[in-house]
């Protein structure tokens, strides 16, 4: 997922082509540009603009999303099983059988419509509060030994600055869960999540790199 070729090339969506769908008035200059992901069920869509302003929010199910407008509409589609915001993204997950040709316009419709409104991203207001919360905090937190300390601060610093961000350019996010006898325990979210070449991503890539720059390393596992 962390290769280049992995992506296609760009396709922009003008809201002139989509102003028909929604009634909504042609706005110049506002687009929304797609990218596929490494997972065929999910697709990566840009508006050209600030989404989350720090952190990043997974969104599984109907109940989880209806802390925010954005994602409650995108589920009320009735293909959409998974949203992802990043910083400047949404990733969005297909149900099983979905047509993309069908779902993707509406998908664009709906992300113009909340943009162009400039609506809050969640029904609290504010999406600071909202983000992903620290990884310590989360459900399925594996925790580190203190005397590895130095360790895990490589290991943190190779993940946040080498991984994460490409990750992120495949619509998902990648998550510290832990360092215990060697392994390291990452989390995956948005189109990471539930990727057919997920595992692959971990074993050749991830684990690839953290055992090159942290001997101390044996192993990366799905937290």
């Amino acid at each position: 997922m962390m290769a280049a070729e992995s992506c296609s090339p760009r396709i922009l969506f003008s809201l002139a082509a989509l102003a028909s769908l929604r009634g909504a008035p042609y706005i110049a200059g506002m687009f929304i540009e797609t990218e596929t992901t490494p997972n065929p069920a999910t697709l990566k869509f840009l508006p050209g603009r600030q989404v989350m302003p720090a952190g990043t929010r997974d969104f599984a199910t109907p109940e989880e999303a209806e802390a925010s407008p954005l994602a409650q509409a995108l589920f009320d589609t009735g293909e959409v099983t998974g949203v992802f915001f990043g910083a400047d993204f949404v990733s969005v997950t297909a149900a099983p059988g979905a047509d993309w040709m069908v779902l993707k316009p509406q998908v664009v419709a709906v992300l113009l419509d909340h943009f162009i409104s400039e609506a809050p991203l969640f029904a609290g207001g504010d999406a600071a509060g909202f983000s992903v919360p620290p990884e310590a905090d989360e459900d399925g937190d594996v925790g580190d030994d203190p005397a590895d300390a130095e360790i895990v601060a490589q290991i943190r610093e190779l993940i946040e600055t080498r991984v994460r961000p490409a990750v992120a350019n495949d619509g998902g996010d990648i998550r510290y869960r832990g360092f215990r006898d060697g392994v390291v325990y990452l989390a995956m979210h948005g189109a990471c999540s539930g990727c057919p070449s997920s595992t692959a991503t971990l074993k050749q890539g991830i684990e690839g790199l953290l055992k090159h720059y942290v001997p101390e390393v044996h192993e990366v596992r799905a937290a």
